[in-house]
């Protein structure tokens, strides 16, 4: 995060973001630059700013709270493509302006800095505007919401922090009105039906999610279980059949948009970088509410594989669009981009990801995810040493006495072993493994996942894979670049049989070493299948998917043919 913030920082200054504010609020004459949501790039980087809880990142956030507080109007109201010569055309199309979209990115950066310092300078701009949107909107006044997704759950953050349930009575009055139309009906909005009648992801793919971690979180504070049913659905019908192998969501680039059951293109994915975002925050807000493991698996996935790959590995670029093929060689990252929603996303994603590892109910901790850390909770600590995703062992010390559980997750993939001070436990695969026990400080527990290579395939519904395996090991699903191989990608053949080692490349990842066959396609459009040529052997090598397209530009796969 070093690199990313304040080259973040740096971007929002040279496109005019933050010169917007400085325009709204007097400070200089210049015209509104880039898009009218462009405001909400600078809150979600502001979030950012304040989860990474660095003396640096809050030295660029003091320095930004000023020029962001003196942008907001007397009555509450702040958008800088609203302010000066537009004034009067403040929410007369809440379909399209994303007004409460940005203004909820916005409230959510005032949360993460509250919780972070105490201070309220930012959180008092964010409560001001959703005063202002209480003023105007809710039962009895105007009606419609916003085209865009993400008022609803920043009003849940708001009254969870402030103990003001006129946020929470708002979140849930959008939700309970959106699909009736008030803003055109569509799907591409969610507005299509309502919320507890939708039986399939639909739509506009980010927005979808944003919509259903809105009603996962009223669902959390009022216990509506008719919400609970239509997540459960919604989730099962996503992860089942419209989710990519990687976590990435939407399969279509007209809309931005989930396609149909199993339509899963690999050259011509969408897959926003946000939607996998998108995913990780939805799946764990699940994880919270059930503590089914079966959401940790596809969190931890997406988080692992589609939104790391949407940042460099040097943490300055990024991917919009997320292919799992480039046969042409021409995918790259960018610095930035004009609709700049997934840099900052990414940032705020990868600042929170210790609320990811681990939580804690009324007499567990629960670990959903390893990692070098120290996970505190009531009874003291559990202090965590590990490789992983690199290494399946995992190490934890207990800095705690008293009697309680220790809740592990293991994967679907793993084979595990555990033991606590010497002695087996149970563990089995996609479940949390539970050590109840009354506990003292220095007990160790020691788990063995494994990280065995494996090939897996796609149901046969996805037409695109029939015929093709993918690469795993552990949680990383694995690629194959043209700059590792000699062949033209879709001439390579894994047998079923393959076996692939381990090693650390230049890319300082652990790359998977293993043979194949190539079987040259030849010049001809259509032959018999009988005269298809035999392979020959050659060596390949496979990248974790999070860090291709960081070497010269070539070929990508993840899906290759199996024989």
């Amino acid at each position: 995060m070093n690199a990313t913030l304040p080259s973040q920082v740096e971007q929002c200054e040279r496109t005019g973001r933050i010169d917007n504010f400085r325009r709204a609020a007097g400070k200089t004459e210049k015209e509104f630059q880039g898009r009218y949501y462009n405001d909400s790039d600078v809150y979600k980087l502001m979030e950012a700013l304040a989860l990474a809880r660095h003396p640096r990142a809050t030295a660029l956030l003091d320095a930004l709270i000023p020029e962001i507080a003196a942008a907001q109007s007397p009555d509450g109201y702040i958008n800088t493509h609203f302010a000066v010569d537009k004034a009067a055309e403040r929410f007369t199309n809440l379909k399209d302006m994303h007004e409460m979209y940005c203004g909820g990115h916005l409230i959510q950066a005032g949360v993460a800095h509250h919780r972070a310092t105490g201070r309220t300078d930012l959180l008092d701009v964010g409560q001001r505007f959703a005063d202002h949107l209480l003023s105007l909107f809710g039962p009895g006044k105007r009606e419609g919401m916003c085209g865009h997704q993400e008022i609803e759950l920043a009003l849940v953050a708001l009254s969870r922090e402030t103990g003001k349930t006129e946020y929470l009575d708002l979140a849930k009055h959008f939700i309970d009105t959106r699909g009736r139309g008030l803003i055109g009906g569509s799907a591409y909005h969610q507005d299509h039906v309502p919320f507890r009648e939708l039986t399939e992801p639909a739509g506009h793919a980010v927005r979808m999610l944003y919509y259903c971690m809105g009603a996962a979180d009223v669902f959390a504070e009022t216990g509506d279980v008719s919400l609970m049913w239509t997540l459960t659905g919604l989730w099962d019908e996503m992860a089942g059949n419209r989710m990519y192998l990687t976590g990435g969501l939407g399969s279509r680039h007209s809309g931005e948009s989930f396609g149909a059951a199993y339509e899963l293109p690999n050259e011509t994915a969408y897959a926003e970088s946000c939607a996998a975002v998108a995913n990780v925050m939805w799946s764990h807000r699940m994880l919270q509410l059930t503590r089914d493991a079966k959401y940790a698996e596809v969190m931890e996935r997406a988080l692992f594989n589609g939104a790391l790959a949407g940042i460099s590995l040097d943490g300055t670029k990024y991917f919009y669009v997320n292919p799992l093929a480039d046969f042409a060689g021409e995918h790259r990252r960018q610095a930035w981009f004009d609709c700049a929603c997934c840099p900052p996303n990414i940032a705020r994603l990868l600042a929170s990801i210790p609320d990811y590892l681990a939580s804690e109910s009324d007499d567990a901790l629960w670990l959903h995810t390893y990692a070098d850390s120290t996970v505190p909770f009531s009874h003291g600590a559990v202090e965590q040493r590990t490789g992983y995703p690199w290494s399946g062992d995992v190490e934890l010390r207990v800095l705690a006495d008293g009697e309680f559980s220790l809740q592990l997750r293991i994967p679907e993939w793993a084979e595990p072993q555990l033991k606590v001070n010497g002695k087996e436990y149970l563990a089995e695969p996609g479940r949390y493994a539970e050590v109840h026990r009354v506990w003292s400080r220095g007990d160790e527990v020691s788990l063995s996942l494994g990280m065995r290579a494996r090939l897996v395939e796609s149901h046969p519904y996805v037409q695109e894979n029939i015929g093709k395996v993918a690469l795993m090991r552990g949680p990383l699903v694995y690629c194959f670049e043209g700059a590792d191989n000699p062949a033209d990608l879709r001439d390579i053949v894994l047998p079923d049989n393959a076996s692939f080692t381990g090693l650390r490349n230049s890319l300082d990842v652990i790359a998977l070493r293993g043979h194949a066959g190539v079987v040259l396609a030849g010049d001809a459009l259509y032959r018999e299948s009988s005269r298809a040529a035999r392979p020959s052997a050659a060596e390949v090598i496979a990248i974790p998917y999070f860090a291709w397209a960081n070497r010269e530009p070539g070929q990508m796969a993840v899906w290759m043919r199996k024989g």
